[in-house]
């Protein structure tokens, strides 16, 4: 919003002249994004309670020294949606597709995200998987609508193949079944990450710093072909987004570090995940995602080795999935759990990052 009025004065004033800047709009995105997860939090946190009751919102495939947790409220990711969006709003260039894709991403998963927790509050279970997946993948494949369809000038729906210098897949029509599994398994799998205090939301954090990386090297034609990666036009812009996610991910996880104050929910896990997912989309990215957002691909893969061993052999290799789960009950304090994790998403996403240059 403040692109569009105050960019055309630059003419007039020199002064102006800083809101052209992406590392400028970003830096203040991410500020912004800040102040308003903190001021809105404390009355946010307060709404929940008088809304929820005290009600249930620990998930019952939980070890049993989370039930001390009982009457924390749940459904604070719409602090995180609501900053992202107002904040991407305030400071990117709302006629840029690419932004306008993402921020109907995060709003849509982030609504069926809060349709589900509302049901598992009235009535103690979510959504169906059908009802829920259903509903992800619809929202996806209509979302991309926006992107497939532009001209080859502006958009190709290639998938680029990391460490290989121009190397591209053209998937044509299939690209959008392929988008939307990327999209759409991201969004679940960090809605498993999603556990302790702070676990989920702490990667969010590392993954926005990724791909606002990339997306400012991606959309900008020089660094694009210095590096020997794709050049999608207009896909800089996304940098601003992407400092708003980080924004509102630490001004979250200043209530949500252990003892958290109130929990995300599916209003915020689906949501971060298909944001995620769908910037990688729109990056150019999507093989990247597995390094970037490895932790939340361990985590998922965990749980289907737990369930696929369970049917097989009737056995379970881990003590309890997700695997942050198995290491809490082999003894290790979630603070402990938290922290590593967030260092092993670190040291993946700067891994990924490196990539960019082996070419």
């Amino acid at each position: 919003m403040l692109y569009l009025f105050l960019v055309p004065l630059a003419k007039d004033h020199i002064l102006f002249n800083v809101f052209r800047y992406l590392t400028f709009r970003s830096f203040m995105a991410l500020i912004t994004a800040v102040v308003i997860s903190l001021v809105v939090g404390p009355w946010l946190i307060q709404k929940l309670r008088v809304m929820q009751h005290g009600g249930e919102t620990i998930r019952e495939d939980t070890p049993e020294r989370h039930r001390g947790k009982q009457g924390t409220p749940t459904m604070g990711g719409v602090l995180i949606v609501g900053a992202v969006l107002a904040t991407t709003l305030l400071w990117a260039n709302l006629q840029n597709r690419y932004v306008l894709v993402a921020m109907l991403t995060t709003l849509g998963f982030g609504l069926i995200g809060v349709w589900d927790d509302l049901t598992k509050l009235r009535a103690r279970k979510g959504l169906s998987m059908r009802v829920k997946f259903g509903a992800q993948v619809v929202l996806t494949a209509a979302i991309l609508q926006i992107v497939f369809w532009q001209p080859p000038t502006q958009w190709l729906p290639v998938l680029v193949i990391p460490f290989f210098k121009g190397w591209f897949i053209n998937l044509g029509v299939l690209w959008i079944p392929f988008a939307v599994l990327v999209v759409v398994g991201a969004s679940n799998a960090v809605n498993l990450t999603d556990g302790l205090d702070g676990l989920a939301i702490g990667p969010v954090i590392m993954a926005g710093g990724a791909f606002g990386v990339i997306a400012y090297l991606t959309g900008n034609f020089r660094a694009a072909d210095y590096l020997k990666i794709l050049n999608v036009r207009g896909a800089g812009e996304l940098t601003v987004f992407c400092g708003a996610l980080i924004g509102a991910a630490v001004g979250f996880l200043w209530f949500n570090c252990h003892p958290a104050e109130m929990f995300m929910g599916d209003a915020g896990s689906l949501a971060l995940g298909a944001t995620i997912g769908m910037l990688a989309v729109l990056t150019k990215a999507e093989l990247l995602l597995p390094l970037i957002g490895g932790l939340y691909v361990v985590e998922a893969v965990s749980v289907i080795i737990q369930v696929a061993s369970f049917k097989l052999t009737g056995r379970r290799i881990f003590r309890m999935a997700p695997l942050h789960h198995h290491y809490e009950l082999s003894g290790w304090a979630e603070p402990k759990i938290v922290v590593r994790f967030w260092i092993v998403s670190f040291a993946l996403a700067l891994l990924a990052l490196t990539t960019l240059k082996l070419r």
